[in-house]
């Protein structure tokens, strides 16, 4: 006896499923979350001219999930439908992250491998090409392995406009330079793993969504550091040593009109590098239209210092900063906050200190 297709027995394909404090269920719609990733994820990736790519990957990351083995799944497991049973003639493997992988090469070809990559990993993290026991595994097993998977997602009803999609053009900084690509793998990757993230806790937990991305802008820090060096300067004796710290202040501030690049700064001890090196970020950035300043110290010590100071900088501001290395601790009074507690994640920030370790 077949089993009959969802659309036959007029049940939606979910994504996810919640269930209201009164008893009743809130369902997350599975092709409403995949076109919510893809736009999020392609907003995200179009700071480097790769809007198209992430939303593919957004758009095919959950394919999977039209599997008959895993929308029973999802009903039993959660509650929402406890004597589900659709699958009798299924398989009963219930993973759902390769479907997608899979599809991105048979539909694209070869250059599908490129977001293959980040939908096979958006929940275990990127896979190696080739197999490696200690990493898990590998994308070439996953494409030799589950193809069988693939098809029976194809065998229930898929929006033709999720699936038949063209494969775009490669950025200009990957063909000029093929060693940036692993980089652009990567940089695929975050884009996807946030928006998967951000859009499934918009509607697991909205009130957690609503505090994101709640901070102040580059611009006005600007404007704030400005006032603060103008109150510091003021307060400063005079003599040779505060003479080179301004003289030092005023150089990283005409270079950071200068074009994106690499820029180092050799001073020495006491001659002002925390401050002078963020009036140069502050000013670069806002000329470039640059979203968040890293700084990435060795040592937690000098991070916590530098930490310490650009608080003192911002207090007027609130909070623009958030602390992210090893020893950090939680502290519901003073530094940590439900902001800098969600910002940390994803490091949906202005500025950052952290380590290079």
């Amino acid at each position: 006896m077949e089993t009959a297709t969802y659309e036959e027995m007029k049940i939606e394909y979910v994504a996810h499923v919640k269930q209201q404090t009164d008893g009743g269920w809130d369902t997350h719609l599975l092709d409403e979350h995949l076109y919510a990733v893809a736009d999020l994820a392609g907003k995200f990736a179009q700071s480097f001219d790769s809007k198209d790519w992430a939303y593919l990957a957004g758009l095919w990351h959950d394919l999977g999930k039209y599997r008959p083995a895993f929308q029973a799944h999802i009903r039993k497991s959660s509650g929402y439908e406890p004597d589900a049973h659709i699958t009798s003639e299924k398989s009963s493997n219930t993973s759902h992250a390769s479907t997608g992988a899979v599809y991105a090469i048979e539909k694209l070809g070869i250059i599908g491998k490129l977001i293959a990559y980040a939908i096979a990993g958006h929940h275990a993290g990127l896979p190696d090409f080739e197999v490696d026991k200690a990493k898990g595994r590998a994308l070439k097993e996953i494409i030799s392995k589950d193809k069988r998977l693939l098809q029976e997602a194809l065998a229930d009803i898929i929006p033709e406009t999720i699936l038949n999609r063209e494969s775009p053009l490669l950025p200009p900084f990957v063909t000029s330079d093929p060693e940036k690509l692993h980089i652009w793998i990567r940089m695929l990757f975050s884009c996807l793993v946030d928006a998967d993230f951000l859009d499934t806790e918009r509607f697991m937990s909205p009130e957690k969504a609503d505090n994101r991305g709640q901070h102040t802008g580059i611009k006005e820090m600007l404007s704030c550091f400005n006032g603060y060096m103008e109150r510091f300067q003021k307060l400063q004796r005079g003599g040779p040593v505060n003479s080179i710290r301004a003289r030092i202040l005023d150089i990283c501030r005409e270079k950071a009109n200068g074009k994106p690049g690499i820029y180092t700064l050799t001073v020495p001890t006491g001659g002002g590098k925390t401050l002078s090196s963020l009036a140069f970020a502050l000013e670069h950035a806002v000329k470039h239209d640059k979203r968040r300043i890293i700084y990435a110290i060795p040592y937690t010590s000098i991070i916590e210092q530098t930490a310490e100071v650009f608080r003192g900088v911002f207090k007027p501001l609130g909070e623009v900063l958030i602390e992210h290395h090893s020893n950090t601790e939680p502290d519901e009074h003073e530094k940590e906050t439900s902001w800098s507690r969600l910002a940390v994640e994803n490091w949906d920030a202005p500025l950052i200190v952290t380590t290079t370790v």
